[in-house]
């Protein structure tokens, strides 16, 4: 059986050295192969030649179902190939993609809920981060990685030791560094096809129109209530939709609030904040290191299908993720009308968030 297939695979290089076709040769293995199977299925057994090609037709049976099981993956990888091409070929048309950023978002491009399309409108789109923090840093490395085309990231604080726990897009090297600048260094390193545009500063009321105007997504993940509340009241006003996450020793959460579109706004959910001492900052609660990792990459994804049409955003919902016991859950979310910031109608007495539901503090 060995020299059998010694032979077969002999054949197989002499027609490549003779630039025979694929096919032409892969056709003379089969029929090499039907030729030694029909004679173990017709030759009795001790026949010399039976014994000569193996003596039995089982080992025959399995070669052929492993080469078929090859060919078979084979085939589907060449399908998989042929459509990204494809693809790839359109957005090409564009003028907008080079080769190696075709190469880099191809696992996006061979998506059907993206696509060609929806690589062009993220390369096309702008989307802030505010904060550069825990949830801040996986939002900008996935975010530059996918190929959102214009990233911009406001924070006024520097890297300092204690962060590097969980905030991952900075280094050791990073401290004492702001970290817009350091977040951005990350940013272009992994992926300098994008244009990234550090603001290192606080947001207040002063800028903050004016900046989110310069955007189409805003995603919020800073350390604050006075920010978030900022943030919701702008993104509000100027129709921008907001993606928040927050998160609290082992417990995460993500909503899209987008009241231009239906949903309810930070403001509908969480009136006003806790009070003092309600909300403990992560330095007195503690937060799992790879926890604002899963919330920022959750974030991120609400991004990038905000921007393709991806799937359905989490708007109206809010995703709760308890990384103790690996659960998830999602509640509903509604719009108050006598919200002061989204509202129609106006506040009648003071209301109070959805029962059972807390802010979780804005820890970075």
């Amino acid at each position: 059986m060995l020299a059998v297939l010694a032979f077969g695979a002999a054949l197989w290089m002499l027609g490549a050295l003779l630039r025979v076709r694929r096919g032409v040769r892969e056709a003379v293995l089969a029929l090499l192969y039907a030729g030694i199977l029909a004679a173990q299925l017709a030759l009795p057994v001790g026949q010399p030649l039976r014994v000569a090609t193996g003596g039995s037709p089982g080992p025959w049976l399995i070669v052929g179902a492993l080469a078929a099981l090859g060919l078979g993956y084979g085939s589907v990888v060449a399908g998989l190939r042929r459509r990204a091409q494809k693809a790839e070929v359109k957005v090409e048309k564009t003028g907008t993609f080079s080769e190696t950023e075709l190469e880099r978002y191809a696992r996006h491009i061979v998506l059907r809920e993206i696509g060609g399309p929806g690589q062009k409108k993220l390369k096309q789109a702008s989307v802030l981060v505010i904060g550069a923090g825990g949830l801040g840093a996986p939002v900008l490395q996935y975010l530059a990685a996918c190929g959102v085309g214009t990233v911009g990231v406001i924070d006024d604080d520097v890297v300092d030791n204690a962060n590097l726990q969980r905030q991952v897009i900075h280094r050791d090297a990073d401290i004492g560094k702001p970290k817009v600048f350091s977040a951005e260094a990350a940013m272009l390193a992994q992926n300098p096809h994008v244009v990234v545009r550090p603001y290192q500063r606080r947001l207040d009321e002063t800028i903050a129109a004016d900046l989110f105007a310069d955007y189409d997504v805003i995603l919020d993940g800073t350390d604050n209530f006075d920010t978030r509340y900022l943030s919701n009241r702008t993104a509000v006003a100027t129709g921008k939709p907001l993606i928040s996450g927050a998160l609290s020793q082992w417990e995460g959460q993500v909503s899209v609030f987008d009241p231009a579109r239906g949903g309810p706004c930070y403001q509908c959910i969480f009136p006003e904040a806790p009070a003092p001492g309600l909300a403990p900052s992560c330095s007195e609660a503690g937060v799992a290191g790879p926890l604002p990792g899963a919330i920022g990459a959750m974030m991120a994804m609400e991004a990038v299908k905000l921007i393709t049409g991806a799937g359905a955003v989490l708007r109206g919902e809010m995703l709760i993720y308890d990384g103790l016991y690996g659960e998830t859950r999602k509640i509903a979310l509604h719009r108050r009308d006598s919200c002061p910031i989204c509202g129609t109608t106006p506040a009648r007495a003071r209301t109070v968030a959805a029962p059972g539901l807390d802010p979780a503090p804005p820890h970075a």
